[in-house]
């Protein structure tokens, strides 16, 4: 009927809009008419206090306030009354559980805050502070104490043993926090994690997670690392593990070099074994069952005092743990003479030879280096002589006389023969085949004198002594000045 009638009388657009705003304005009614000021949530831990606080806001002065109440309610429709004041009959604590750890921080109705001391985890819960009025009745407002919890972290390995089957070798745990934390693992073995919690009756979690691979022996020692983050933690907290996988020893015997010649002193073998945890016994012993007189036996070291025949055998060393026995042999050969070590005695050779060369080498360079300098001190002058005198060139060489003598008089002139023109000309040499030797070193030519006449002779004889004279000097130039006879 009701579905009949509302098809009858549909609600129009505007009738839509006016219902909304209703709904609106009724809310924020509601919201101003909140008088009970709290804090919505807080957070405390265990052994701590807090404070929970509460005023009553009444702008127009116009509410009666009767008594105040602080109403815990730990779960769902569970509500128990632990701080009661009344302007008359003062403060009562009813909740035995509370007694002797709440009270109230001011003495009047406006602003009844508590204090809860000595918290434990229990006391996590709902907390509402409602007033009794009049006449508008009951005014309330809750908060929420969210009680923390930091984790006790832990890590620890698990000693396996090497196998085929995936199994447990780290384990990390955080226990008894709040919130839950987070465990993570980082680790470079191939392995994985699984994680597990608890929930504890105080409301606290314990979180474990276990760590698996499938050991060798060449797991352990190595690292795993558990991080745990929690919300009460300023970082995360990170534990480093080594992991611990035992197996039965692993055999091999060093020392021996192919060089056990006849009468060498103090030759050795040593037994190397790898194992986890370490060997229990070691055995040395021969093919031939007991050891050769000249063997002397300390831990894992064999020392042959003296070679001979004897030790021509087969050496074997047996290691044992608790885990298993694994040995190892080696076959020994004694030889008549000694080897030279190839490597050794060619390094010395070619380092000889080398330091000899270059020895040689710098005393050769020095020698050279001294020669250079003493041919350079003793040569003749650096400057480029000129080039020898060619044939109609002679007269180049010379420089004009800073006074030549005057002739007055010409006669024909023999081979080599030089005169003057009376203007103070350049001098004039008759150059031909003979003339060529005096000008390059030879000898001077010799002037006919009666070919010159008798006072012409002694004019060229009174010349002769004063030759005129050149700007070359001969230490400059191969040439030397022209004579007269």
């Amino acid at each position: 009927m009701a579905r009949d009638y509302a098809a009858r009388c549909p609600v129009s657009p505007v009738t839509n809009t006016w219902l909304v705003a209703a709904v609106i304005i009724l809310a924020a009614q509601g919201v101003d008419a909140q008088k009970v000021r709290v804090e919505e949530e807080v957070e405390a831990y265990p052994q701590a206090s807090v404070d929970l606080r509460c005023q009553f806001i009444d702008g127009g002065g116009l509410t009666k306030l009767t008594q105040v109440s602080w109403i815990w309610e730990p779960i769902d429709g569970q509500r128990d009354n632990i701080a009661v004041f009344h302007p008359v009959y003062g403060q009562s604590f009813p909740n035995l559980s509370f007694k002797d750890r709440v009270m109230f921080l001011q003495n009047n109705l406006e602003n009844p805050s508590i204090r809860i001391s000595n918290l434990t985890m229990s006391d996590a819960g709902r907390y509402t502070c409602e007033y009794a009025t009049y006449p508008t009745g009951n005014e309330q407002g809750t908060t929420t104490l969210i009680m923390l919890a930091k984790p006790k972290n832990s890590a620890g390995v698990v000693t396996v043993q090497a196998g085929t089957k995936s199994v447990v070798v780290a384990r990390c745990e955080a226990a008894d926090g709040k919130p839950a934390a987070t465990i993570k693992w980082l680790a470079s073995v191939g392995g994985n994690h699984s994680t597990s919690t608890t929930n504890g009756p105080d409301g606290t979690v314990t979180v474990r997670s276990e760590y698996r691979l499938v050991p060798t022996a060449t797991d352990n020692d190595r690292e795993v690392t558990c991080l745990v983050e929690q919300r009460t933690q300023e970082r995360p907290w990170v534990h480093v593990l080594k992991l611990s996988v035992e197996y039965p020893p692993s055999v091999s015997i060093e020392g021996y070099d192919s060089n056990w010649y006849v009468g060498r002193s103090d030759a050795v073998l040593l037994c190397l074994a790898n194992a986890n945890p370490a060997p229990t016994t070691i055995t040395w012993t021969s093919a031939s069952g007991s050891l050769p007189e000249t063997v002397v036996v300390e831990d894992n070291k064999l020392t042959v005092r003296k070679v001979d025949d004897a030790v021509n055998t087969t050496f074997i060393c047996e290691v044992k743990n608790k885990h298993g026995a694994s040995r190892h042999q080696l076959t020994t050969f004694v030889i008549e003479e000694r080897k030279l070590i190839q490597g050794s005695s060619t390094g010395v050779i070619v380092g000889s030879v080398l330091g000899a060369l270059i020895f040689v080498g710098l005393i050769i360079g020095l020698i050279f280096l001294f020669l250079k300098l003493h041919r350079d001190g003793e040569g003749p002058p650096k400057h480029k002589p000129p080039p020898p005198v060619k044939a109609g060139s002679s007269t180049e060489m010379l420089n004009k006389p800073s006074e030549p003598p005057t002739v007055t008089e010409t006669a024909p002139l023999s081979p080599g023969e030089v005169y003057y023109e009376p203007t103070g000309g350049e001098p004039v040499t008759n150059l031909d085949d003979e003339s060529t030797g005096a000008l390059n070193g030879g000898a001077p030519p010799v002037l006919d004198n009666s070919a010159a006449g008798g006072h012409h002779g002694n004019d060229l004889e009174s010349s002769n002594h004063e030759p005129p004279a050149a700007n070359i000097s001969r230490g400059e130039s191969f040439v030397s000045p022209a004579m007269y006879v």
